[in-house]
Order: structure tokens, then sequence, then C-alpha cells
């Protein structure tokens, strides 16, 4: 089979409408991420020892099953339930929620990172726990971590062909129904495969800048 330039070109449009999806799928499903995960680190260090042991079980029961069967429980089972969510919301919850188990252990190790005498100094100014963590933890937690949680907004990017999985019309799910109209599947994935390795090498070189960056300071 001859890679057909012109049909490549006559795709482009579509495919690149749905790389617009992936694009705010993973931005989306970062944002939730690094809010959720850092509530779930933030709780796991809770003084109500209750509180602290079940956000760690909840933690290592999502990042321990895998995300494809997260995400058709929440498109499939939880209507059941009455909730019924969008395939692209569904998809942004997902990713949200798996990933956040996996940011909140990388916070987990900034906030670890951070001097007891830190801590001790906040106890001793009589600063209470919210403005501890406000002023004195996460300000010194955070910056060191950043080229981490980098890394998985690229493993999340690269992981939202599941979608299509829910019928979100993500990249991979529009390349495949352009393949499908016309029985030529080289072009559509061949640039499905192209678009994701320009954005993960860019991502990638971005975060080794970043890690250089807080290497030096």
């Amino acid at each position: 089979m001859v890679f057909d330039w012109q049909y490549a070109l006559d795709i482009l449009p579509d495919l690149l409408r749905g790389f617009w999806v992936t694009i705010q799928a993973t931005f989306l499903g970062m944002t939730a991420a690094l809010i959720l995960g850092l509530g779930w680190a933030i709780l796991r260090r809770s003084a109500i020892r209750i509180m602290a042991t079940m956000t760690a079980w909840v933690v290592e029961f999502i990042r321990s099953t895998p995300l494809l069967v997260q995400l058709y429980f929440l498109f499939f089972v939880l209507p059941d339930f009455g909730v019924t969510l969008s395939p692209f919301l569904t998809g942004v919850v997902g990713l949200g929620l798996h990933y956040s188990t996996y940011t909140s252990e990388v916070y987990r190790a900034g906030i670890e990172g951070v001097p007891k005498g830190q801590w001790e100094a906040a106890m001793a100014l009589n600063m209470s726990r919210f403005h501890t963590w406000k002023a004195i933890i996460l300000p010194q937690a955070i910056p060191p971590v950043i080229p981490a949680l980098g890394n998985y907004l690229i493993a999340m990017f690269k992981d939202t062909p599941l979608l299509a999985a829910i019928t979100v019309m993500e990249l991979l799910q529009t390349a495949k129904l352009s393949g499908a109209e016309t029985f030529r599947y080289l072009e559509p994935l061949t640039l499905v495969g192209l678009l994701f390795l320009v954005i993960s090498l860019l991502s990638s070189r971005l975060v080794r800048k970043l890690e250089a960056r807080f290497a030096q300071t």
C-alpha cells in the first residue's frame, strides 16, 4: 500500500478537530488530577487517624485498578445510580480521578521533603493548620516536584486514546472512523502517531528544562 498524501490532507481537518478534543481532555483531566491529588496528599496527613487511613485505602484502590475499567464503570454503571455524564465529561473525570492518585504520591514526597523544623516553627508561632499549609509547607513542597508532575501530564496525554472506548471523539476515534469510511488506515493512523510523537517530544523537552531549572535552585 502506498501512502496517499492527498487523502492524508483531506482527512487532516477532521483529525485536528479530534486532536483538539484530546488536548482539552488532557488539560482538564490534569487540572482535576492536580487539585484532587493535593487534597488526597493533605488528607493522608490528617490528624484524624481514620480519615488518613480511609484516604490511603481509596488512593491505593484507584491506583491499583486499570484506567479503562474505571472509565467503563463511570460510563456504564453510574447511570444505574442516577448519575449520567456526557462521554467527554466522563473521560475528564476518569482521567482526573485516576491520575490524582499518582500526583498525590508526588505531592506526598514533596511534603515529606520539608524539614520537620518548619512544622515546629509554625507550631511555635501558633499558626493555624490552614496557614501552616498555605504559607510554610506548600510553597516549599510543590516547586521541587513540578517536573515529576509534568511527567504524569505526558502519561495522561498518551492515555487519552482510551477515551475512544466510551465514544469520545478524540484523535484515535476520529482516525478509526476516517479509516472505516474508506478502508484505508495507513494515513489516519500514521498521522495520529505523528501528532502524539510531536506533542510528547515537545512536552518531554519542557519537563527536562524544568528539571534543570529546579536542580539549580
